[in-house]
């Protein structure tokens, strides 16, 4: 989990979501309950597929937070150091307590790497 959390992209935009986005929102749903250990376990630990599970709660948790990544990150390099930052607390989040909603540690990192 920590190797594939090492690839994860925030890169969701926020509200008025084109399709895409709220077809993440609505497959998150499904996903919420999940805690590191038991998606690492169901998905086999494949990188890709923690990935987009991760990326799904990340579009949850700015969507829900109304927050518009754009205000926080302009320029390719402003999204990588958020990115970054992202990694670092969601595996730390996940090293403290691998029985934890993934989606609430995602939602903390989300909101200590904003600053909010």
């Amino acid at each position: 989990m920590c190797a594939a959390a090492a690839s994860v992209m925030m890169t969701a935009a926020v509200a008025n979501a084109e399709p895409t986005l709220e077809l993440m929102i609505q497959e998150a749903a499904g996903l919420l309950h999940h805690s590191c250990e038991s998606l690492a376990e169901v998905t086999g630990n494949d990188e890709e597929a923690i990935i987009s599970v991760v990326e799904k709660m990340v579009a949850v948790s700015l969507i829900n937070r109304e927050i518009d990544i754009l205000d926080h990150a302009t320029t390719e390099e402003e999204k990588e150091m958020l990115r970054t930052a992202f990694i670092v607390e969601l595996k730390e989040g996940c090293e403290a307590d691998r029985k934890a909603l993934l989606a609430g540690i995602v939602d903390s990192a989300v909101k200590d790497v904003l600053g909010l």
